[in-house]
């Protein structure tokens, strides 16, 4: 990462079907330039498909050869992915 500048994406309060398209098309964007974070402080209230499109667009972003990382990730989020079961999928991509 040393060599790019990352990509911040920032995940809204609210990560829900209405708020999948924005965020979607945003992580798209950014998985395919370069390195990736995505600020996940705000969130309040996230959806199993938004935390699925995460796993996802952390995997296109490993092939691509690029970083990617969760920063900050909110409790009420850390609570969602514990509850699904989702830890060790998300644990290697949690920075600070």
């Amino acid at each position: 990462m040393a060599d790019q500048a990352h990509k911040v994406v920032a995940l809204p309060a609210i990560v829900d079907l209405d708020a999948l398209d924005v965020v979607r098309d945003g992580l798209i964007d950014a998985v395919e330039l370069g390195p990736v974070v995505v600020d996940a402080s705000r969130v309040e209230r996230v959806a199993t498909n938004a935390l699925l499109m995460l796993v996802s667009a952390a995997e296109t972003s490993r092939r691509n050869s690029f970083g990617f990382a969760i920063a900050g990730a909110s409790l009420p989020m850390q609570a969602a992915i514990e509850r699904l079961g989702l830890e060790s999928t998300f644990t290697p991509l949690m920075k600070g």
